[in-house]
């Protein structure tokens, strides 16, 4: 049985507003990372309770992580209006921010499901020192990613064999290009939202080696 979860609500400053957030530490053990998870896309029902993004929270409070998940401008109590982008990066920023001034011992990560993917691999590969990057379920289609071919921030991609959005293919031929240090984990599963593959995905970032 998992053990009683260590939660704490906040509303941080955003750069549109306040931001509705939830903190999390591990259960049974010291926190060794502190790490910025981002949901999916605002406009498609994405929030920060995603059952995606709780198996990953999950996933890294069991391995060690602090996790700070948020919900993106204009999604349940976050002021402000969707920002194709834009302003969610620079609110993963201040909070990334707030997070490492918070633990200022911990090496820290970002971590993102599908559009939350794009918001963390950009902010990761902005930022100095960033331990890791998690992009799960990274959207192929229009994605700009000519900067993944510089970025030598470590990153590891998890997706679903059956992605939609970011079908295996094109996740490859992408993936093929960008700059080392990198990784790529594919989890059998149904579709983008790892239908029978949850577990699997939860496994997986568990185990994750930076």
């Amino acid at each position: 049985m998992e053990s009683p979860r260590r939660i704490e609500s906040y509303s941080l400053d955003g750069a549109a507003g306040k931001i509705e957030c939830l903190l999390e530490e591990p259960e049974s053990r010291e926190a060794s990372e502190a790490c910025l998870v981002c949901h999916p896309h605002p406009l498609y029902g994405g929030t920060m309770h995603n059952k995606v993004v709780y198996r990953m929270a999950r996933a890294l409070r069991r391995s060690g992580s602090v996790v700070l998940r948020f919900n993106f401008r204009g999604v349940g109590k976050s002021e402000g209006a969707h920002d194709q982008g834009a302003g969610e990066l620079e609110d993963a920023r201040l909070l990334l921010q707030w997070l490492r001034s918070r633990y200022p011992a911990l090496p820290y990560s970002v971590a993102g499901f599908s559009f939350g993917s794009r918001i963390a691999l950009r902010l990761g590969c902005s930022v100095e020192g960033v331990r890791r990057i998690i992009a799960v379920g990274f959207p192929t289609k229009s994605a700009n990613v000519e900067y993944l071919k510089d970025c030598v921030t470590p990153k590891v991609f998890v997706q679903s064999t059956n992605d939609e959005h970011g079908p295996r293919p094109e996740l490859e031929a992408i993936y093929r290009d960008i700059a080392e240090p990198k990784q790529i984990h594919w989890i059998p599963s149904a579709d983008h939202f790892f239908r029978d593959g949850l577990d699997a995905l939860e496994e997986t970032i568990l185990q994750l080696k930076a």
